[in-house]
This record gives structure tokens, sequence and C-alpha cells, in this order.
């Protein structure tokens, strides 16, 4: 594989390109993308041309760059998203008929998440999620609920970092995020009460695949202090079992709420 001078592959230079397109910058200029993929401009042209050529960018009207189609056609072949995906809408559009608040689902990458579909309420609490955005999993419902379930190891990758601080109840010590961590295992569900946004709190379940390990987490956005946590959590409960069935799991019925 071609190495630019620095050593680079050219599969890493162009991860870059198509990495600095995101919700605040979906149209981009090649000079914009050369100085945020940290490129020569004449390198991110050349590489913004074949790209084009090949359909993962397409050009506007006005000569700016934005991700194009072939990268969506790809993505939806075969990914486990799509699987993913297409087994949770059903039951997350009842539960956000049911719970009226904002229903997302999320898995796991590394030490973020990565949110795959999200219904949206009209008037509903501040929510600063959106599809295919990320958040860092300490300091989101449906973080807490995936580390979790990870191995020890890249637990305790997440737990020795820097957490960053959103508000003042964000857990941002490794003694915090262990305690939570084994309380979310132990009830089987998280309430995250303004860790990233005051005002909001975050309820999440997990989602099990065919193996019964934990590959998903599904989560509302509930104004904080809405007093309805049991009930919203008991229909996320069964939610998240219906679709772990539909994913070939075996679910146990997780968390008696009348214990809590």
């Amino acid at each position: 594989m071609a190495r630019s001078p620095s050593g680079e592959s050219l599969l890493t230079r162009v991860d870059r390109i198509l990495a600095s397109f995101g919700p605040d910058n979906p149209v981009r200029t090649v000079a914009g993308i050369a100085r945020t993929a940290e490129l020569p401009v004449a390198t991110a042209h050349r590489l913004v041309n074949e790209l084009v050529e090949l359909g993962y960018l397409e050009r506007t009207a006005t000569r700016r760059v934005r991700l194009g189609v072939r990268l969506w056609e790809l993505a939806s072949r075969g990914s486990r998203a799509l699987g993913l995906r297409e087994a949770a809408m059903p039951v997350m559009e009842d539960v956000h008929a049911v719970i009226g608040h904002h229903t997302q689902l999320a898995v796991r990458d590394g030490a973020e998440v990565l949110y795959l579909e999200r219904l949206s309420t009209r008037g509903g609490s501040r929510n600063i999620v959106r599809v295919a955005g990320r958040l860092p999993v300490h300091a989101c419902s449906s973080g807490i609920v995936l580390l979790a379930h990870a191995p020890v190891a890249e637990q305790e990758q997440v737990l020795a970092g820097a957490m960053a601080r959103y508000t003042a109840h964000t857990p941002t010590t490794a003694t915090a995020l262990r305690r939570l961590l084994a309380d979310t295992r132990r009830n089987g569900f998280v309430l995250a009460d303004a860790f990233i946004t005051d005002g909001a709190t975050g309820v999440a379940v997990p989602i099990r695949g065919p193996g019964d390990d934990v590959v998903a987490a599904l989560s509302i956005v509930v104004p904080s202090g809405s007093g309805n946590a049991p009930a919203q959590i008991s229909a996320l409960l069964a939610a998240a079992r219906a679709i772990s069935r539909a994913l070939g799991a075996h679910p146990r019925l997780d968390a008696d709420l009348t214990s809590h």
C-alpha cells in the first residue's frame, strides 16, 4: 500500500478525509478538508478527486464536497448496525409512543457511544444526541450500560483515563464510575441524572445478542424529576427483551422493580 513521506498509508489519509465530515460540517471545501485532515492541499485535492470518481464523495453545485451515497450503500449491505436497527425500530416506535420522550439506540465503539437511531419528541427535554453522533461512555446512560457489560480490560482502560466533566453530576473519577458500573450490572438499568445536560435524565437498559452478550443499549431522555422512573424503566426493560429476542437472544427477566 502506497505510503506518504511521513510513513502514513493511503487508507490512513483517506480515513482522515472521510472523518473530517460531521453534523456540524456536512459540506466542506477541499482546503478545509486538507486543514482538518492535516494533509497538504495538493494531496487533499488528488485524494478528494479520486473519492469523488468512486462515489465516496460528491461535489455540490458550488464545488464544495460532501459524503457520497456510495458510503451509505456499502454500509447498508452487511453492517451489524443495519440488522440491529431493523430489529429495534418497531419496538422503539412503540416505546416512543407510550413514553413520549426521546428514544435512542446506541452501540459502544471503544470509549465512545455511537448512536444508530433516535426518535425525537417535540418539546421534550434538551437532548444533544444525533444519529451517527458520539458521546463519551462515562457521561451518558447508554455508555454506562454498555461499559458495565464490556470486558474488564476495556473497562479498566476507561477507568484509567481522563473523564471530561459536562455538569456538576458527571462521574469523573474511577471510584464513582466503578460504583456506577456495579450498580448498573446489579439493577439491569441506569438512571443518569444530568450527567451530560442539566435538566435531563438518561435512562438506559442493555440489549443482548445471540450469545446473550450485551450488543447495544436502548435509552430515553426525560426531564429531571419527572417522577415516572419505575414505569419508564419497566417499559424499557420489556422493550429491550423484545429486541433481544428478535436478535436471537434468550434474555432473562431483569430487574424486579418492586425490589428497588
